[in-house]
């Protein structure tokens, strides 16, 4: 079945030209937000590749192992039909975010149609009109989908093109030069692009929505559990930063030509490599040796930011001629030895214990790198014998205690990743 979009025409076009007699000609077989990412790859191919190694891409239950894990535990089957979530027995807020197109149904089964289980598919981001924000009127949040203004028409971040108004513009085509002979689905009517039939999907210009962050801060702003706590809170830790560069110029550089849709965050080793400066300078002294670490964040944002199990933590060893470990700040996880290099966000119960983020009634520490902060650790260091100093960065997904938990995961998954290194020769 070929779906069709609402409208032919974009209304705003439509009215200012008085076409609005011909506007009813295509009434949607289905709504837009059913149509999977698929079609657009026949021509947008690059940016699908992009797209489909993605976190968005990759954001459902069935997808996404660790959102999988807790989606499981609080609400249940993502390929079931009208599951609740558990505790509060309503629709799970969670799938406003990581399944929007099915959140848009109020739909559970999230391989009933692709467009579900893309997640965040092309559709999904490109039908964002305008940001609400998070504050409902009522008080409440209103997160993910739901803290927007939806359009059946697609938003492009710049300028684009119509037929009818081509020829009004000096250069004769919006696009630039002639595009008369070129399939385009998005000037208002359906195409046959290499044999595969594509619904007329007319755009419009939203440079307000899609190219600020704007078109991010519905799901990375605050996020609070229903005890009030505030779980990822990336929007607010920007806004705290003043910072003019929006999200998008980091996880969306422009490179080739194109905008990376690959949109890389915590699960991007080079995004992770490039958030941090890290760097290591030592004095050597009669009988120790004073080792300085320096921790610069590069972003406007805490980091680690995101998910609160998200963390990151320092290893610092001295090393002899023969490269045998001599000192070292921590033996295993630094989290109790040396709280210092154990960068975290914590949650805790009434009792100011661990808690998981469906059940903290308050935050516990938070260790973090603050947006652009410069933190400096200081360590006493045995000189004898130390021929070499060497530091290592370690980004994690998750905390000692989840990956001791969530056996079942992947190992790429709950494995470290190393971020950065520094060493001093002495």
């Amino acid at each position: 079945m070929v779906m069709r979009s609402r409208w032919i025409f974009g209304i705003g076009a439509a009215a200012a030209f008085g076409w609005m007699g011909v506007i009813p000609a295509s009434i949607a077989e289905e709504p837009i937000h059913h149509l999977s990412s698929e079609t657009c790859k026949t021509c947008h191919t690059e940016i699908f590749k992009q797209w489909k190694s993605s976190m968005h891409a990759n954001s459902t239950a069935f997808n996404d192992p660790i959102h999988g894990t807790f989606y499981r535990n609080t609400v249940g089957d993502p390929g079931k039909e009208g599951e609740l979530h558990k505790a509060s027995q309503k629709y799970p807020v969670c799938l406003q975010c990581h399944a929007p197109n099915a959140a848009r149904d109020m739909k559970t089964k999230l391989d009933a149609i692709p467009a579900y289980n893309e997640g965040v598919n092309c559709i999904a981001c490109h039908t964002l009109k305008k940001y609400k924000g998070i504050q409902a009127p009522d008080g409440k949040l209103q997160l993910g989908i739901k803290s927007y203004e939806l359009s059946d028409t697609l938003q492009a971040p710049g300028r684009y093109s119509n037929r009818k108004l081509a020829s009004l513009t000096a250069s004769g085509d919006i696009f630039g030069g002639d595009k008369e002979d070129k399939p385009n689905p998005h000037l208002g009517e359906p195409v046959t692009m290499d044999g595969k039939e594509i619904p007329a999907l007319p755009m419009e210009s939203n440079p307000r929505q899609l190219k600020t962050s704007d078109a991010c801060m519905g799901c990375h702003d605050q996020r609070n559990n229903p005890h009030g706590v505030p779980l990822c809170q990336t929007g607010n830790e920007y806004s705290m930063s003043h910072s003019q560069v929006n999200c998008l110029s980091c996880h969306m550089p422009v490179n080739g030509g194109i905008v990376d849709h690959g949109m890389g965050g915590g699960h991007d080793l080079a995004i992770l490599q490039r958030a941090v400066v890290f760097d290591l300078s030592a004095v050597t002294g009669e009988d120790t040796i004073t080792a300085s670490v320096l921790l610069k964040n590069q972003q406007p944002h805490s980091l680690p930011t995101g998910a609160p199990f998200r963390n990151i933590q320092m290893i610092l060893t001295a090393y002899d001629s023969e490269g045998n470990a001599l000192w070292r700040n921590a033996e295993g996880h630094p989290a109790k030895s040396d709280p210092q290099a154990y960068l975290v966000y914590e949650l805790a119960d009434d009792q100011g214990g661990p808690a998981g983020p469906p059940v903290a009634t308050r935050l516990g520490r938070d260790t973090r790198l603050k947006p652009h902060e410069e933190r400096t650790l200081v360590y006493e260091i045995p000189a004898k014998g130390v021929a070499l100093i060497r530091g290592e960065l370690y980004y994690n997904l998750l905390w000692p205690g989840l990956v001791q938990k969530f056996t079942h995961l992947p190992e790429e998954v709950t494995a470290a990743k190393l971020i950065a290194t520094a060493e001093v020769s002495l």
